[in-house]
């Protein structure tokens, strides 16, 4: 168990000091959607472009823990090319799993799998899905 808790904190620590897909563009075609947790002072933004039923691009940035930034990062290059409703499974699965509800371990969640052991840590559970949320409520105005 030590190594994949090691090889966890490696992937974390990877897309927090190397974001993908960081930097919010002045784009009308985006869908954004910020959120700011005043207790520990995570502030991310997710921004949501959707063409053709499908979510061509995600972009964040924002400032926070290692888990809150590296979350956004890792939840960007998951979702990107998949269908709005595979985006919707995959978000949902991500947030029972950190929430310790029931989840599908049949969804491969990827590097998001690196997040798992925030459930060990309730304080963390938010930095963890505050990135994951806000894509949410980005996906939900989309099909408004």
């Amino acid at each position: 168990m030590h190594q994949l808790e090691t090889l966890y904190r490696q992937i974390i620590m990877d897309h927090y000091k190397n974001p993908r897909n960081k930097g919010l563009l002045e784009d009308d075609s985006y869908i954004k959607e910020h959120i700011k947790n005043p207790s520990c002072g995570d502030d991310i933004t997710i921004q949501t472009r959707i063409e053709n039923g499908r979510v061509k691009d995600v972009r964040h940035d924002g400032s926070g823990c290692s888990i809150c930034c590296s979350s956004a990062s890792v939840l960007s290059t998951l979702v990107k090319g998949k269908s709005v409703e595979e985006a919707n499974t995959y978000t949902k699965n991500y947030l029972n799993m950190i929430m310790k509800q029931p989840f599908d371990e049949t969804i491969d969640l990827e590097d998001a799998l690196a997040y798992q052991g925030v459930t060990k840590f309730p304080a963390r559970v938010k930095c963890a899905s505050i990135a994951w949320k806000a894509f949410e409520a980005t996906l939900k105005k989309a099909s408004e």
